[in-house]
């Protein structure tokens, strides 16, 4: 029996975070720029010497797929418009899912409807 909460992903919108800077280099792949704020962070910087601004530079596939969400496609337009840049990228599905949700966990992105 089918569980009625079971996720369809490929019916999701992501919606990049408004706060989260990025910058797209010469050589077409993103860096994203995290500001690291609280309590904590702040220890950190000043005992500990963090940076407070962490900087992320993605990969060809990352880089595409952050530049494609353009908060109305789906996951399963994303998927068609990767397969069609990196045709031999093998299970593309299943590695742009778990990028959406890596980069869901780190409040890089939403699904529209969230809250």
């Amino acid at each position: 029996m089918k569980d009625k909460n079971q996720r369809n992903y490929l019916d999701f919108v992501p919606i990049k975070n408004p706060d989260i800077e990025y910058q797209t280099g010469d050589n077409g792949k993103v860096t994203v720029f995290i500001e690291w704020k609280g309590f904590y962070h702040r220890i950190a910087q000043k005992f500990f010497h963090r940076p407070r601004v962490s900087d992320i530079q993605l990969d060809d596939y990352g880089s595409f797929v952050w530049l494609a969400i353009d908060d109305n496609k789906d996951v399963h337009q994303l998927s068609k418009e990767l397969d069609a840049r990196f045709p031999n990228m093998e299970k593309s599905l299943s590695r742009l899912i778990k990028f959406l949700e890596i980069l869901r966990d780190n409040h890089l992105i939403r699904w529209k409807g969230e809250k």
